[in-house]
């Protein structure tokens, strides 16, 4: 059995591990992050014996054979030749490196040491593309004659702002995370890629100096075959399709849906042809359809194996490796196809990506003076949504702060002023914590301290990253610290009365989603703390926060199966509790400022509450789509939870049941009293209609 190391603990590792456990002739053997909690939660969760802070610590201890290389791009290079000069086979994810120095540096590398070299292009191995190249190949429809992609999804990071990830740091990026995809389709169907041109949408800046382009057409010429390429992300319609022309017909495989169907001619005359092809291509699109419904009907159900296409993918690309390792021949995804690959989109960014201009120097060089009696204030989690409206209210105010995020590159301009310090680090690190709070006498918590993958991980993280602030509050003497929560930690209910500042968090947080009974138990702990060790703190929970900077299909509403369809959590003719976000900010600096409020919590919900259905009728008009609302009871959606839960316990799940009190509390039937805030803040939330539709949803127009 070949012994295997995952080397990185991230999001992508656990379906390596699946993959692996269902891969003949191999065992998952050690794990390798620098974060010794993530390498031992990976480890436990996957019963893998080893794990370790280092490649160094792993080798020496001969703890396995060959690695599977899960870092991010920009530390491929580095990680990949330490594993080769030791000798190990690397089955790198892709892309093979951050650019074609780095993939000609490993390639030599591999070549020195004698190891195999590979890159995890597993969209090349996906169901659909495997028939589409199956039918190719036996020349079903006659001889290929041109290949067309078109690419076009969603990017959860753009919506999300999250503009630090790799792939924002420069406009190749994009093309080496996410084209990377199609490309390698196109790759191995047309041949490596000779000539191409290339034509970009033109870039908007994202950050000082760094531009960003959502789409781009590309024209390829490949060494068998002519290819093209529409490459959109951030789209609001997710279609990935690869289309081949044939000399007697014309290939489909529909990547996300998974099918793959073709369009042929028969016997009969013209008249009659188009019906009975056109026919057959129904049925084939229909019987693919069907039959995923049906694998994940029997996946659910424990009766069959996981059967998502993206795992069948990622589980076809790590067999093949380990298959050409025990034949002793070169994988077909090898170095020099990822090195292709990159090089492909190192010469389309060239083409199509002018360098960005740099910024105008800013008017004034320095900042005005900090007024004497204006403290620094320091913002845990302050690079966010409501976090950069917060801070930008802090400058004008005059305050001088210290921000602390997970990542603190590709910011806003606005992170650039010098009264900004820049602390990079989490809530779960008390080091960190306690570096960024400095000499600050106010401390504001805007940081939720991330998810998991069980509620015992999503407390950990949560009420545990709260707690680690309200410590390092108390031990340096801290004059104020704000908590922003939510009002998810309260149970609001058409039972729930009028909910004021003096509405305790749900008392049976316990039948509560996991998210809103984590932060019910975060408020709980801090009321306590202030109570017990006389911790200063000020408890804010904000409504539905809406504004520029998010995307406008808010949870609240309900859940959205695709933008375009929002399944309500009732009728959806109540209003709702929404708030601006800059009416959010102007509330959490009032809190830190006002003298005498410590303990008190209070609800931010502004005077324009608008239902589902208005709020949603609203963005229709300004998006210019076709949304709709599908009002649902909380009861039917309680009852097909149950009928999922009752289902996944059948097959042995170990999961807690739906309960109904949290579909209840999700449809905020509960009135709002927010007059303690106004009276003892001085808060003015936005009370014009047109005002709020404005700042709320018109600025969403496009």
């Amino acid at each position: 059995m070949r012994r295997v190391a995952l080397i990185g603990a991230g999001y992508i590792s656990r379906v390596h591990a699946e993959a692996l456990q269902d891969t003949p002739g191999v065992v998952l053997a050690a794990v390798v992050d620098p974060d010794a909690s993530a390498a031992e939660r990976l480890a436990r969760a996957y019963r893998v014996p080893r794990h370790f802070t280092s490649i160094a610590e792993a080798l020496a201890a001969d703890a396995f054979d060959a690695a599977h290389v899960l870092v991010p791009p920009d530390l491929h290079a580095a990680v990949g030749q330490e594993l080769l000069a030791a000798g190990k086979p690397v089955l790198l994810e892709k892309p093979l490196a951050s650019s074609g120095a780095e993939c000609a540096t490993l390639i030599a590398a591999a070549g020195t040491s004698g190891a195999t070299l590979g890159v995890n292009q597993n969209f090349v191995y996906h169901p659909a593309f495997v028939a589409l190249r199956e039918a190719l190949t036996a020349r079903r429809l006659g001889k290929p004659r041109f290949i067309a992609c078109l690419y076009n999804v969603p990017l959860r990071q753009l919506v999300a702002r999250q503009f630090s990830h790799w792939m924002f740091r420069r406009p190749l990026n994009i093309l080496l995370e996410q084209a990377v995809h199609p490309l390698s389709q196109l790759a191995a169907l047309a041949g490596p890629f000779g000539d191409l041109t290339v034509q970009a949408a033109p870039g908007r800046e994202i950050s000082p100096g760094v531009s960003f382009h959502a789409s781009a057409e590309l024209s390829l010429q490949g060494t068998q075959l002519p290819a093209q390429l529409r490459f959109a992300v951030g789209q609001e319609f997710p279609f990935w399709q690869i289309t081949a022309i044939c000399d007697d017909g014309v290939a489909v495989a529909d990547i996300l849906a998974n099918r793959f169907y073709t369009h042929g001619r028969s016997r009969w005359l013209e008249a009659v042809d188009g019906a009975v092809s056109g026919s057959r291509s129904g049925l084939a699109l229909m019987a693919g359809s069907v039959q995923g419904l049906t694998n994940y009907a029997l996946s659910t159900a424990k009766l069959k194996g996981r059967s998502d296409a993206f795992f069948l993918s990622m589980r076809g690309s790590i067999r093949a490796f380990h298959a050409a390792l025990d034949a002793g021949r070169a994988p077909e995804c090898d170095a020099a196809f990822g090195a292709m690959l990159v090089d492909t989109c190192e010469r389309a960014a060239a083409q199509a990506f002018r360098p960005a201009t740099p910024p105008p120097a800013p008017a004034l060089a320095t900042p005005p003076p900090t007024p004497a009696d204006k403290p620094r204030i320091a913002v845990l989690g302050g690079t966010g949504f409501i976090g950069t409206a917060l801070v930008r209210q802090l400058l004008a105010a005059g305050h001088p702060v210290t921000v602390m995020a997970r990542n603190a590159v590709n910011l806003p301009a606005l992170f650039a002023d010098p009264r900004i310090t820049l602390s990079r680090g989490s809530i779960g690190n008390e080091a960190a914590v306690a570096a960024a709070i400095g000499d600050a006498p106010i401390v504001i918590n805007l940081a939720h301290g991330g998810g998991g993958a069980n509620f015992e991980a999503i407390r950990a993280a949560m009420v545990g990253g709260a707690e680690t602030v309200a410590r390092a509050c108390l031990a340096q003497g801290v004059k104020r610290l704000v908590h922003v929560g939510s009002i998810a930690s309260l149970y609001l209910g058409p039972d729930a009365g009028t909910v004021t500042e003096a509405t305790p968090p749900d008392p049976q947080d316990a039948e509560r989603a996991d998210y809103a009974r984590a932060k019910a138990i975060a408020d709980r702990r801090l009321l306590q703390m202030h109570a017990e060790d006389k911790l200063p703190v000020v408890i804010l929970r904000p409504g539905l926060v809406i504004g520029e900077g998010t995307s406008p299909f808010h949870s609240g509403l309900g859940f959205f199966n695709a933008e375009q369809h929002c399944i309500g959590w009732n009728d959806g003719r109540n209003p709702l509790p929404w708030v601006l976000v800059d009416d959010v900010a102007s509330a959490i600096l009032r809190a830190a400022e006002v003298p005498g409020i410590e303990g008190r919590t209070y609800n931010l919900v502004g005077d324009v509450r608008l239902s589902a259905r208005e709020y949603l009728a609203e963005l229709a008009k300004t998006l210019e789509r076709p949304l709709r609302f599908h009002p649902q009871s909380p009861s039917w959606l309680w009852g097909e939870d149950m009928g999922k839960w009752v289902i996944k316990r059948a097959t042995g799940r170990q999961v807690p049941a739906p309960s109904r009190r949290d579909f209840v509390s999700r449809g905020l039937r509960a009135s709002f009293d927010c007059s303690g805030a106004k009276r003892e803040l001085g808060w003015q939330p936005e009370g014009d209609r047109t005002a709020f539709i404005h700042r709320a949803i018109a600025i969403h127009a496009r």
